[in-house]
């Protein structure tokens, strides 16, 4: 009953006022006639009360979100089916349901009363240019009178996820070059040259069985060393994004690292495409969601873009290498490179050396505006200590189409396969011809 009180309107109140104060008037005149009216004005909303007070609603809810995964800019519809499980039919219900704001404005609806076993529906779409993963829900709901006098809250506690990844662009094929990059009839080259054990054996990772340790190996090396020809080969490609914060400027969707984030997830998809397995590394680490495993192409993909949908920039200034404990020398190594100061040398040399082929997208991030993360003077682009560092890089900059700039990397790749001109003296396309 005290909860009925409380949620009575604005015309209830004002109704219980009227009454009153004609009860009142009533006495201190005489008119007996106007008391019958301020008691039947009165007693309305009380009799409502009364009644809202007893009933006991049983409302079920049930929210479904198709598709639970959408690329940036695509909607997606939410379904809500609304069930009265008790025996009291409803009165007039307004909805509201929870989003986050940059999925857009709060749907609400009137629905006009569902009675016992009685069913209703509704459906809205949402739409997110910003990358991440948001919780639709809960739903608010007001029970109100045919009146308008009382309005009860409810409110469901339940939730539905929704996944924004990046957007992505199409990807040329290109030359990627490296031990560990093509199909299965692209084999690493040390297995035509060196002795037999040399070319059947390699280093023991974590979670090889100790039955496939080659213990003659193991001693002249000194660390242990496994057969290489009883484990199964895959294209596997490390696929690493530097999100730290003193290593990017401009904000938003608008910011170098949304930049950073949607050309890794393009190089992902089309990795992916190629038959690729592959594993993302940020600065902070490994994420031990994409490691590498044995799922399908597809499923792999659709991994990488919802971790890369999540990724958030972080404070440290110095890129974690422990993954690098984990890998094997002579793979694939695909970097998107923030600024980089000196400091980062010995990190990017570390990189290169445990890959076989070590490709990089640089950032222009003095382009993307003036500093909003204390960086003071930001390098123009991160490529000339990358070449510096062995790897083969090429700049990106805000209005250069990545598929393009894609193919400039590729053209660096073959220029080196063929001991032709190295990467720092490949020169880039000009910005206006992309």
């Amino acid at each position: 009953m005290r909860e009925a009180l409380s949620g009575l309107t604005v015309r209830g109140r004002a109704f219980l006022a009227a009454g009153i104060t004609a009860v009142v008037c009533a006495v201190l005149l005489g008119q007996p006639t106007l008391t019958r009216v301020g008691v039947l004005v009165a007693a309305l909303p009380l009799i409502t009360v009364a009644t809202l007070g007893r009933s006991r609603y049983r409302l079920a809810l049930v929210r479904s979100v198709s598709p639970q995964t959408v690329t940036a800019g695509q909607p997606a519809t939410v379904e809500l089916t609304m069930t009265n499980e008790g025996r009291t039919p409803s009165g007039v219900l307004l909805l509201e349901d929870h989003v986050p704001y940059v999925l857009g404005t709060r749907p609400r609806f009137v629905l006009d009363g569902i009675g016992h076993g009685w069913r209703r529906h509704a459906t809205y779409q949402v739409r997110s240019d910003v990358r991440g993963r948001y919780e639709i829900g809960p739903m608010s709901v007001r029970v109100s009178d045919p009146f308008g006098l009382v309005e009860l809250g409810r409110s469901f506690h339940s939730t539905a996820p929704l996944t924004v990844t990046p957007r992505t662009v199409p990807l040329p094929p290109i030359p990627l070059g490296g031990a560990w990059t093509g199909s299965g009839d692209n084999r690493p080259r040390a297995f035509a040259i060196g002795s037999a054990e040399d070319v059947t054996v390699r280093e023991y990772r974590r979670g090889d069985d100790l039955r496939r340790v080659h213990w003659r190996s193991s001693a002249r090396v000194g660390e242990l060393m496994v057969r290489r020809e009883e484990q199964p080969w895959q294209s596997r490609a490390t696929l690493f994004v530097d999100n730290r914060l003193s290593a990017h400027q401009g904000q938003g969707i608008a910011s170098s690292l949304e930049a950073a984030v949607s050309a890794a997830a393009s190089i992902a998809v089309h990795l992916g495409q190629r038959g690729f397995t592959v594993r993302l590394v940020t600065s902070s680490g490994d994420d031990l969601s994409t490691t590498w495993h044995t799922r399908e192409p597809e499923l792999n993909t659709r991994a990488m873009l919802e971790a890369l949908a999540v990724v958030q920039p972080v404070t440290n200034y110095r890129i974690d290498t422990g993954w690098l404990a984990e890998s094997t020398h002579g793979g694939l190594l695909l970097a998107v490179i923030g600024a980089i100061t000196e400091a980062d040398g010995p990190m990017l040399r570390r990189m290169h050396h445990h890959a076989g082929t070590a490709l990089a997208l640089a950032l222009d991030v003095s382009a993307w505006g003036s500093s909003s993360a204390g960086l003071g003077v930001v390098p123009s682009s991160a490529r000339p200590m990358l070449v510096r560092q062995g790897w083969r890089a090429v700049t990106l900059r805000p209005r250069d189409r990545l598929d393009l700039v894609w193919q400039d990397l590729g053209r660096t790749s073959a220029h080196a396969a063929r001991g032709g001109v190295g990467p720092d003296e490949v020169r880039a396309v000009p910005e206006g011809a992309r």
